[in-house]
């Protein structure tokens, strides 16, 4: 089978340059790539995983969301007030 890929200049030029230093061509370099990365298990992580690290690293209020209107009210305030 037959693919055209695109590829930037500099990334063209820099492969060039390999497939000469190696002395391959450049379709062989990048069956191997393709190969390569086939290979690799595919990345399926939810949002959870992806964030597992971080979730309860930090902490605030606990009724931070019930009284988010009351607290934006007093650094609304606090803002205005340093204004005047």
């Amino acid at each position: 089978m037959t693919t055209t890929v695109k590829l930037p200049d500099p990334l063209e030029k820099s492969l060039r340059q390999r497939c000469a230093q190696e002395g391959r061509s450049i379709s062989e370099v990048m069956r191997d790539a393709l190969t390569a990365y086939l290979a690799q298990p595919a990345v399926t992580a939810s949002a959870f995983a992806l964030g597992e690290g971080v979730f309860g690293r930090f902490s605030g209020p606990m009724d931070l969301a019930q009284n988010r209107k009351s607290q934006l009210l007093d650094v609304w305030e606090d803002k205005q007030g340093r204004r005047t």
